[in-house]
């Protein structure tokens, strides 16, 4: 799939500068740039990661919503 990203000048000529230093292309640099988004806000990259994800999930005994230790009204 290709979309369309615009960049300014400058910050087009620093990508293709680091692309080149790490001997890769400007579609790697945007492809873990976007894998790093993904992660930090906690949406799964691949399905491995999804995977992974529902398994911590499903080792994690759901909480209680009505509360463990209730609280009191002091109406004294």
């Amino acid at each position: 799939m290709r979309k369309l990203i615009a960049f300014d000048d400058d910050t087009f000529d620093k990508l293709k500068q680091l692309a080149r230093d790490r001997m890769g292309t400007l579609q790697e640099l945007a492809d873990e740039a976007f894998a790093d988004l993904l992660k930090k806000h906690g949406i799964p990259v691949d399905l491995k990661d999804a995977l992974r994800k529902s398994a911590a999930l499903t080792k994690t005994p759901a909480k209680n919503k009505a509360g463990s230790s209730p609280r009191r009204n002091s109406n004294s």
